[in-house]
């Protein structure tokens, strides 16, 4: 089964993820297939870019994420099929495998430069088209001899940008980082989330548990400030006022998500 992998590696009991039990609805002619990609921030921050075909989101994580320049090869390494529901999942994972943060940091249609997808996939040559908020035009996906190990033999994979009127020097993960589902950063995903979750550590190790750490403060105080006052007057009171704002503002949000704007000297969605 296509999501065998998928299951056996969670815990549904202990993760919010979507478990695909359900079968996706029956596309209708004309709609084409559902892209995402979705910015997790689990031991290491990466890209997992996600494909529509035969009733699954195939898979590949981007340690770097996409980029718009086509001299610049980004390394893809192939995961197990996620559910159609997943192309929609933002939030926390709280424990277990791929414990961390995940937002929709884009989505949209793909369409496929070949007449047949599966041979393509064998040839470990695929050429398609995107429509996203912030990734669009031609790409390729290329596979490589391996990455770093025998396990990554026949999962390691290059994602290229091909060059056309969506190419460019942009660097699209710093100039749109936010969520194209909520407009919300890390931080604001967490605050929503219960961040409590996060105070036991289990989720962080390594490098990664100062990053989770900052986000864990940041999560608190975005929660503290949008809860009613009970602070005691004097300093304790002083305090909380003078704590900064890390929510995002409503028209930077916007633009830093890809929704009201796009890379310089692309066109607009």
């Amino acid at each position: 089964m296509p999501l065998d992998e998928y299951r056996r590696k969670r815990d549904f009991t202990k993760t919010p993820e979507p478990s695909g039990d359900r079968t996706p609805p029956r596309r209708t002619t004309g709609r084409g297939l559902r892209f995402c990609v979705q910015k997790h921030l689990a031991t290491q921050l990466h890209y997992d870019l996600r494909l529509e075909h035969h009733g699954v989101l195939l898979s590949w994580a981007v340690p770097r994420g996409p980029s718009l320049d086509p001299s610049i090869k980004r390394l893809a390494m192939q995961v197990e099929d996620h559910p159609i529901a997943y192309g929609d999942f933002e939030g926390v994972i709280p424990e277990g495998y791929g414990a961390g943060v995940v937002m929709v940091w884009d989505t949209g249609i793909w369409t496929p430069e070949v007449d047949d997808i599966d041979a393509a996939l064998a040839k470990g040559d695929l050429k398609f088209t995107l429509d996203g908020y912030k990734l669009k035009g031609s790409w390729v996906l290329v596979r490589t001899r391996g990455y770093g190990s025998r396990e990554g033999a026949g999962r390691s994979w290059l994602l290229i940008k091909h060059r056309d009127e969506w190419a460019g020097d942009v660097d699209i993960t710093t100039f749109a980082p936010l969520s194209v589902k909520s407009e919300l950063d890390f931080p604001d995903i967490l605050a929503a989330d219960a961040p409590a979750v996060w105070h036991s550590g289990r989720a962080a190790s390594g490098t990664s548990l100062k990053r989770f750490a900052r986000l864990i403060d940041q999560a608190t105080a975005i929660k503290a400030a949008r809860e009613p006052a009970t602070a005691p007057r004097g300093r304790a009171a002083t305090r909380t006022a003078a704590a900064p704002d890390t929510a995002p503002q409503a028209s930077r949000s916007r633009a830093r998500s890809g929704k009201t704007r796009t890379a310089p000297g692309a066109k607009k969605r």
